[in-house]
């Protein structure tokens, strides 16, 4: 756990480091596009993000290369030199949308490409289990379409719900938790080798969100672009696929005692193909819809619009910070509350905490009256809108002004949109600071 728990740190902190020079970058390279009809923020902001969380990947598995334990899993499989080859293809693609935004179709050649490239290299599924059946063993056709299926619809589903400020890169590294963890007990508590490339992605994941956060939440000082929302798709659709076609649920010994127990022990060989749909299931519930709603109004399936679950969220009142929250409740009350399946009577009260938390969560951000307050030891790392209302003072002169309430970003008075380029943009820029008028 040590060396997961390193690795996911190194991710992070490389990812968190580079992301402040690749703003500067995108700034230079013109990578900030005017603003759209579809768009929620006010003022030009940078992209190319993912080439940070690029790097953090790869310092990731250099890291992970190097020590002890970790360093078997280069040694046994081929599966982390298969997501490199398909995460810089795809990252590549992503970097030349973000800047000449290439058509739509190239790019979903290019995800099909990538997650070839990965078959190729051993990263594929073998065989799958069913309820009832048992293990169904693959044909190399259909463990190709099956895993290329998977991965463009992960990429896809994660690049939809990349809408508001923090939410994708949120609720990928959710969906990473929850993962991690499911992974974690089957290398752990079974012993099975082949499971421990999951768990490194899973941490890996982790770490490049976890990085990237602090300079996407609101108000965003730079996008992760397609260049990221795609690569960090890959990443969980490989993570996905490791897990559910190479582990082989024999490995585990589960068929023996009585049927009831057999029945109940197999639950986590089943949740494999559980799990890669509810860590996406708010995306892929997006992605469906949004093909639906389009097709429906004779539109092209790729042609953007303001009819995504987020867009929702924001036109039934609820504010930019705290529709994101929302979805981030959302996704973890789904994914923990699967996982809650996979795991033993020892750890069950971890995941079961979770889910209760996120569930109330939920309720509270669902009501209408409930604004989220830091706690007071916790008020420097949060941004002002969450800090408590300082208390009034007295002026030199004997009479009460009250402190300057830190209100929140997304109240109704609107921003002002700037040009690109200008030393107004979101967040601080290499030509100006940053610009807090509303």
């Amino acid at each position: 756990m040590r060396e997961y728990l390193l690795t996911l740190c190194i991710t992070a902190a490389v990812t968190y480091l580079l992301t402040g020079p690749v703003r500067k970058f995108a700034i230079v390279a013109g990578a900030m596009p005017e603003i759209r009809a579809r768009d929620v923020h006010r003022e030009p902001t940078p992209r190319l993000g993912g080439i940070a969380m690029f790097f953090g990947l790869c310092a990731g598995l250099l890291v992970a290369d190097h020590l002890t334990n970790l360093s078997e899993v280069f040694e046994k499989s081929n599966e982390p030199r298969a997501l490199l080859s398909g995460a810089a293809l795809i990252w590549l693609i992503g970097v030349l949308d973000d800047k000449f935004e290439i058509d739509a179709l190239i790019k979903l050649g290019g995800q099909m490409i990538a997650a070839g490239v990965m078959v190729v290299q051993g990263l594929t599924i073998l065989w799958i289990p069913l309820p009832g059946v048992g293990t169904v063993a693959l044909t190399q056709w259909q463990g190709t379409l099956l895993t290329v299926a998977l991965v463009v619809i992960t990429i896809n589903a994660v690049n939809f719900v990349d809408g508001l400020d923090g939410l994708a890169a949120g609720m990928v590294c959710i969906a990473a938790a929850a993962f991690f963890m499911y992974a974690y007990r089957i290398w752990y508590s079974y012993g099975i080798e082949a499971a421990a490339p999951a768990s490194l992605f899973a941490a890996i994941l982790m770490g490049m969100c976890l990085g990237f956060l602090p300079h996407n939440m609101h108000p965003a000082r730079i996008f992760m672009g397609d260049s990221g929302s795609m690569l960090i798709g890959l990443v969980l659709a490989a993570g996905a696929i490791s897990v559910t076609g190479q582990v082989d649920p024999d490995v585990m010994k589960l068929f023996s005692g009585s049927e009831r127990n057999a029945v109940h022990q197999m639950v986590p060989v089943y949740i494999p193909l559980l799990m890669p749909l509810t860590i996406i299931a708010i995306p892929a519930a997006d992605l469906i819809l949004a093909i639906v709603r389009r097709t429906w109004r004779g539109q092209s399936p790729f042609a953007a619009d303001r009819g995504h679950l987020h867009h929702r969220l924001l036109e039934i009142g609820h504010s930019h910070s705290r529709a994101v929250l929302i979805m981030y409740f959302f996704s973890a009350l789904i994914a923990f509350g699967a996982l809650a399946y996979s795991v033993n009577a020892a750890s069950m009260w971890i995941v079961l905490s979770v889910v209760f938390l996120s569930a109330i969560g939920l309720v509270l951000l669902l009501l209408p009256r409930f604004t989220p307050r830091a706690p007071r030891w916790a008020e420097g790392f949060v941004p002002p809108r969450y800090r408590r209302r300082k208390a009034a003072t007295v002026t030199a002169s004997g009479s009460e002004t009250a402190a300057a309430a830190n209100e929140d970003e997304d109240a109704d008075e609107e921003r002002v949109p700037v040009t690109a380029g200008a030393s107004g943009v979101n967040g601080a820029t290499a030509l100006g600071s940053r610009s807090r008028t509303k």
